[in-house]
Parts: C-alpha cells; sequence; structure tokens
C-alpha cells in the first residue's frame, strides 16, 4: 500500500492577503483599500475594472450581478445548473442536448446507444455530472469506505533528459507521464481491465488557536493508493489529489482577453509585494500552439473545448478529433484491446467516440451555465467583511472586476458583460501545505515542471463567485485542491506561500471579524 502523506509544518498560513498596517482585529480605513496593495498592483486592478478602488472596496449595485446579464438570481439546490438568463429561446435547445451529454452516463461499447458507448477502458466515472455533482464541486472521500467519485489523482514524473527538460521548458509536453500509469490515476476499469488503484483517504484533526482564544479544527488528509493493477509506482512520482471544480461562469472567464491576464503577473515580484503570480502557458492540442492557460487548478487548459475534451478522455476513457487515443499506456494490453465505440467520421478523420457534434453541444452547455447573484450585498454585516477582505488586500490574488469585449465569435452571452468572478487566473506559490508530494511523501523540488509551467506548489488562483451557494447545491461539497476544507474559514487557514505574511492578521480577527469576513464570502 502506497501512502501519500500531506506532511504539516507548525505553523498554519492564511488568506491570500496583503497584510494591513493593523494589528488589532484588521479594522482599518477604507483608504486602505489601496494601501494594501503595491500601487502599480492598485493601479492594473482599477484598470481592469474601470472603476476606482472606493466603488469596489464598498457597496456597488452592479456587482450583485456578478456575472453580468448571464446571471441568475436561484438560491437552491439548482443554483449551478442554469442556463445563461441572456441565452435566447432559439439557442436554449443546445444548452439542454449539451446537458444530457453532460449529465447522462456513457456505457461500454457495443451498446445500443450508439450515441454515448465506448466508456472506458480505464476510467474514473461514467458521466461528467459524477464529479461536477449537479454542476458544482466535488470532494474527498469522507471515509475509507468511499469511493473516490469527485476526485482524482494526477501524476508526474521528473525530466530526466535534456530532451523532457527543453519540452517542459517550452511548454511542447504538458508533463512527463509515468511509463506505465500515465499522467493520471484511472480508479476504475471495464470488465477484463483492471483498474490502476483504489484511492483512500484518512483525516488528521489540526487544531488551530486564533489570538482571542478560539479554535479553529482543520483536516490534513492521508491519501492512499491501494490494489495496485500495474506494478509499484516509482518514488520520485509526484501526486497530485484533485476534487472537481464548478462549472458555473466558465464562458465569462474564457473571454477575458489574454493581455488582462498577462498584465496582472510579476513573476520577479517587481513591486516588491510579496505575491508573485505567473501565467501558465499550455500546449493547445486542438491547434498544436502553445497558449495561455486558464482552466483547471493549475491553468493547464487553454480553453474549454479542449478542457472538456481532455476530461472526456482521462476521467472517462473517451476519444474525440482533439483527443484521439484511447487513455491507454503501451504496457496496459487489456485496455489497448478492449472494445471501443469509436465511430467513423469522415472526411479524412480518425473513428473516435465523442464526435464533433456532440463536443460542440457540450462546449456550449459548459459555456452557459450561469453565476447566481449575491445575496444581501447590501447587509452591514456583509459590507463589514467585504471592508476587511480589500483591507487585508485579498483582492491582489482575487482580482474582483472584468470589462469583457465583444469578440468576432459567437459567444455573444458573453460578450460586453462586466463581470465580479475575484480571481486573476494566475498561478501562485501556495505553500508547503498545500503543495503536492511524491509518493513517497517528499516535498518536490520548485524546479519540477507537473503540468506544463507549474510546479507542485502552484495553485491557479480559483474564482469566489457562486462560493457561498458551493454546499446548498452539495452539502458534501468540500473546498481548495484536495477537499480538506469542510468550510471557507478553513479553506482561508491553509492558505500559505506568497499569503505566509497574512497569516497573523487573520488570526488576530476577533468573533465578530471572522463573522463579518464569512458573512462576506458567503454573499458571494
Amino acid at each position: 500500500m502506497y501512502k501519500l502523506t500531506l506532511m504539516l509544518i507548525s505553523t498554519v498560513a492564511l488568506s491570500a492577503c496583503q497584510p494591513t498596517d493593523k494589528a488589532s482585529n484588521g479594522v482599518t480605513n477604507h483608504e486602505e483599500a489601496t494601501q494594501a496593495v503595491a500601487p502599480k498592483r492598485v493601479e492594473t486592478i482599477e484598470a481592469l475594472a474601470g472603476v476606482p478602488m472606493t466603488q469596489l472596496a464598498t457597496f456597488d449595485p452592479q456587482e450583485i450581478k456578478q456575472g453580468g446579464d448571464t446571471g441568475i438570481s436561484i438560491t437552491s439546490s439548482e443554483s449551478y445548473s442554469k442556463p445563461s438568463s441572456n441565452l435566447t429561446a432559439s439557442r436554449k435547445g443546445d444548452f439542454f442536448i449539451g446537458n444530457a451529454f453532460f449529465k447522462q452516463p456513457w456505457v461500454v461499447a457495443p451498446a445500443s446507444t450508439d450515441s454515448r458507448d465506448g466508456l472506458g477502458a480505464l476510467f474514473n466515472v461514467a458521466a461528467c455530472q459524477s464529479c461536477h455533482i449537479k454542476d458544482g464541486r466535488g470532494h474527498a472521500p469522507m471515509t475509507s469506505d468511499d469511493d473516490a467519485d469527485s476526485l482524482l489523482i494526477r501524476l508526474a514524473m521528473p525530466a530526466t533528459t535534456d530532451k523532457e527538460r527543453e519540452q517542459l521548458k517550452n511548454s511542447l509536453i504538458e508533463k512527463v507521464v509515468h511509463p506505465v500509469y500515465g499522467g493520471q490515476l484511472q480508479d476504475r476499469g471495464i470488465q477484463g481491465v483492471p483498474a490502476e488503484a483504489r484511492i483512500s483517504v484518512q483525516w488528521t484533526d489540526k487544531p488551530v488557536t486564533f489570538t482571542d482564544g478560539h479554535v479553529e479544527t482543520l483536516r490534513a488528509p492521508t491519501f492512499h493508493l491501494t490494489n495496485l493493477g500495474y506494478g509499484d509506482f516509482d518514488e520520485t512520482l509526484m501526486v497530485s489529489p484533485r476534487v472537481a471544480l464548478p462549472m458555473i461562469g466558465l464562458g465569462l472567464l474564457e473571454q477575458i482577453p489574454d493581455d488582462d491576464i498577462k498584465k496582472q503577473a510579476d513573476s520577479m515580484d517587481q513591486d516588491g509585494d510579496g505575491i508573485y503570480g505567473k501565467f501558465n502557458l499550455a500546449m493547445d492540442p486542438q491547434t498544436g500552439k502553445v497558449a495561455l492557460g486558464r482552466f483547471g487548478w493549475k491553468a493547464g487548459q487553454t480553453k474549454l473545448l479542449t478542457q472538456n475534451q481532455s476530461a472526456f478522455n482521462e476521467d472517462m476513457g473517451l476519444t474525440s478529433n482533439i483527443r484521439p487515443h484511447e487513455s491507454c499506456m503501451p504496457a496496459q494490453t487489456a485496455c489497448l484491446n478492449a472494445p471501443t465505440g469509436a465511430d467513423e467520421q469522415g472526411n479524412g478523420k480518425p473513428p473516435v467516440e465523442v464526435n464533433d457534434e456532440v463536443a460542440r453541444f457540450v462546449e456550449f452547455y459548459t459555456r452557459n451555465l450561469a453565476v447566481p447573484h449575491r445575496r444581501n450585498a447590501d447587509d452591514a454585516l456583509v459590507l463589514a467583511g467585504k471592508k476587511r477582505f480589500y483591507d487585508m488586500g485579498c483582492h491582489s490574488c482575487h482580482t474582483p472586476r472584468y470589462q469583457l469585449p465583444k469578440t468576432p465569435d459567437d459567444h455573444l452571452e458573453q460578450h460586453g458583460q462586466v463581470i465580479y468572478p475575484y480571481t486573476d487566473l494566475l498561478l501562485h506559490d501556495m505553500g508547503d501545505d498545500l503543495a503536492d508530494r511524491t509518493i513517497a511523501g517528499k516535498l518536490p523540488s520548485k524546479d519540477l515542471q507537473v503540468e506544463f509551467l507549474a510546479n507542485s506548489y502552484e495553485w491557479r488562483t480559483p474564482a469566489l463567485w457562486g462560493i457561498g451557494l458551493a454546499q446548498t447545491v452539495d452539502p458534501q461539497a468540500t473546498f481548495l485542491h484536495d477537499g480538506r476544507a469542510r468550510t471557507l474559514m478553513e479553506a482561508v487557514l491553509w492558505h500559505g506561500g506568497e499569503a505566509e505574511k497574512q497569516k497573523q492578521n487573520v488570526l488576530q480577527l476577533d468573533k465578530q471579524g471572522r463573522a463579518e469576513l464569512t458573512a462576506f464570502l458567503q454573499s458571494l
């Protein structure tokens, strides 16, 4: 049995915030929303927003519609599953067809359901909705007996040749995959094909004490990989547990111009604020060209179409014109010899299981899942929490507002929207506690790339919109990349690395301060 132990250090890091000059409960003046981050960063945030920082940091009626005119006001378990509200009747049909392919399970080939056969031979789940529960975020197994339906394990090996290092440096390959297990652990197989491993987790409590004596109990995961189907792992194998991300607002994030993301990067920390931030560059499997990455926990996917096809391939074992090869490694002969559901495409294209029409419907669906409106945005407690969020400089990474352009494509619903996603879509070093380990439980070197330019310590800033409804959509939903955080405060207290300076400021929050910050996050 292999154990991937995510070791803890004696101190717990905090929110991705900049420090305040105050030590008493983070109480500051509104002007400090601009002082908490470097002046150059303030200029960038204001330029992207098109409004001054003082407007961003106080009540802004426009922000209630976080997703602009695409947003919805539903606050139920269906909050993540509705189409953009500005979607015309003539385009809703494509949304619901895409929903059907996203929601319904694929089956093993051959089958009478010819449009949905070809599952596996190795796979994690049979339907997209199995990971993205009600289009929301996933969770780690709750006990050692649970299946890892909405969590998977990504794999990467250190580069060992000059060619591999050069390819990684130039984003020509995503990673160096394991020679037997590939780049993702698949814990299920169809009949006659051994699964690669079983994933389980054990939790260890980690109490953290605030200055006023309040104790917040975090939990640290130890992942177990058992029942190995194809031999032992290598000791240097880097292992990354990841829960499914929510699906809302992805079409809006896709419309943020590349330059708006790149101008926020500060990989050399030239402004001296301790926040670096770098953009990932990824090989686009559709165009064969390197492009800006923006989707996934490490921003390793360039656009929704390729994100979807990669998930079909690696999570479900389905081929498409973008990912035409089965997700079997050369040594996995049973997988290679298993029947497929691939159908002829014509026009010289290879037979595939997810044809271009299905891919288009699913892309349209994932592009148009609406962001719920904010709740109680003008409530006094929420506004006090928003003030703390800005005073501490959390917006240094969680960029609040963007103005989307009108582009020469059919993304009509997203054109020209003003949105409030609270993300810079950049990679940040979040510290040792959140870093992925090797299979032996060791921290990898920071010069080892695991997903294009990203290393094991770096994570893309997640969008915060809709996060307050995550557990309304699914009560089991958890936070952070491996699902270790059960509450938003736990997620804040796990932040580290570039946010290490801020832990004392957050830990000094009293009961009222904690209630205010939580109320603001819950309102998003």
